[in-house]
């Protein structure tokens, strides 16, 4: 198999800045659904808190007033809708919403070989697994044609593929990526997203192109096999006949706690000293706690004497393993802001907590079931008014949430 080098972005808050500046709205409006087009390169750093939405869009707008339809600022709406359903939703994200094309038990529930070895013979498929482990990255059109071939052409369980993917992507939200394989599959929406050739040929560069694929039929062919009522072709290769299927590429492997040798301080079970020593330094003293979703710097309002502690929750990570590369670079956005990090259970960190005169953190779904009993909780910085009304489409959402607004520069 071949091992690809991982290309990293830069891990810190001033790269996020750099990449703001940089934004122009009228090209990423013109080119955005294309694979090469003037797309931001924000997700990460907005995933991961390195800057928030109101930031982004206040740096944009500092150089061009934006109406409120502009594309870029329906994209950052996509962010928040997501959140707002997730909210709504809670773990029922990770269920599916409304029923599927074909009954749940049409789809395998586990994801194949092939497909995550990026050797399928479908050249969009294999080169998108090829640019995830590569970057930790993928454009939004592509991760929407993985999804419509791991769904409808492969038949495989939505959650399968979503499980999969939101382990190795750099911005990897669990909202935003389960509730985009919802609308994807069909159960988050009233029918499924399909793609085909032309599709691909259209805004891929040529060595995604896939004619003579499964890909390559028509829409109304496409939809006919989504519902059950007509079979997949296994593969076409018309006059490929001698195409080779590709070499496949090692995905890279997942680990449920920081690799070794970043300085994170572990807190186990059976070391009653270490959480001691470590409760006794934090009485009567004030903690901010800085978590992988919120890697800013702390408030201004933030006591002198604080102490500034990064956290990782082995309950979440247990569940949702990173990749090495994912841990590295949130760790070196994490040490900038902090003076130490943890890797803890929440018993262990709701006793080592105990003796502080405050605990203070951001509110993120990620990890507010465990940190909710244990911190006072700012929320985080929120770009559109509040929807309070459940919305089961962006479309509700948007409209609610922009009503009489024409300038993007009232949503600041």
């Amino acid at each position: 198999m071949i091992k690809l080098e991982r290309n990293t972005l830069l891990p810190s808050r001033n790269a996020a800045l750099e990449r703001i500046a940089r934004v122009q709205p009228s090209d990423y409006a013109r080119t955005r659904n294309h694979l090469e087009g003037a797309v931001t390169g924000l997700s990460p750093y907005v995933t991961h808190g390195l800057v928030t939405l109101p930031e982004v869009l206040r740096g944009v707008l500092a150089r061009e007033a934006l109406p409120v339809q502009h594309k870029l600022v329906f994209e950052l709406g996509w962010r928040e809708f997501f959140r707002h359903a997730w909210l709504q939703s809670g773990d029922g994200i990770f269920q599916s919403l409304h029923t599927a094309p074909q009954a749940e038990t049409a789809y395998d529930t586990v994801l194949p070989g092939d497909i995550r070895e990026g050797r399928t013979g479908v050249p969009v498929i294999d080169e998108a697994v090829r640019t995830l482990y590569a970057t930790g990255t993928l454009h939004n059109h592509a991760r929407m044609w993985l999804a419509s071939y791991v769904v409808h052409l492969r038949r495989v369980h939505w959650r399968a593929g979503a499980d999969w993917l939101v382990a190795h992507l750099f911005d990897g939200d669990l909202g935003s990526n389960h509730l985009s394989w919802q609308w994807v599959a069909g159960t988050g929406s009233h029918k499924p997203y399909l793609f085909n050739a032309e599709n691909v040929a259209r805004f891929a560069p040529a060595a995604w192109h896939s004619p003579g694929t499964v890909v390559d039929q028509s829409y109304e062919q496409l939809d006919q096999i989504a519902r059950g009522t007509r079979k997949a072709k296994a593969q076409v290769l018309t006059d490929r006949q001698s195409f080779p299927r590709p070499q496949g590429v090692i995905e890279p492997a997942l680990q449920a706690a920081p690799p070794n040798g970043l300085g994170v301080l572990s807190f186990e079970g059976d070391n009653p000293a270490a959480l001691a020593a470590a409760e006794e330094r934090l009485r009567g003293r004030e903690v901010w706690l800085v978590h992988p979703w919120a890697l800013r710097a702390p408030p201004p309002d933030l006591s002198a004497s604080a102490v500034v502690i990064g956290l990782y929750l082995r309950e979440h990570h247990a569940a949702w393993p990173w990749p090495e590369a994912r841990w590295r670079w949130v760790d070196t956005a994490m040490a900038a802001v902090t003076g130490e990090r943890w890797l803890v259970e929440a018993p262990g960190l709701q006793r080592l907590l105990a003796s502080a005169s405050r605990v203070r953190s951001v509110d993120d779904p990620h990890i507010t079931r465990w940190l909710h009993p244990l911190a006072q909780l700012d929320a985080a910085p929120a770009l559109f008014p509040r929807v309070d009304r459940p919305c089961s489409s962006f479309s509700q959402w948007w409209t609610r949430a922009t009503r009489g607004l024409s300038d993007a520069g009232a949503l600041l």
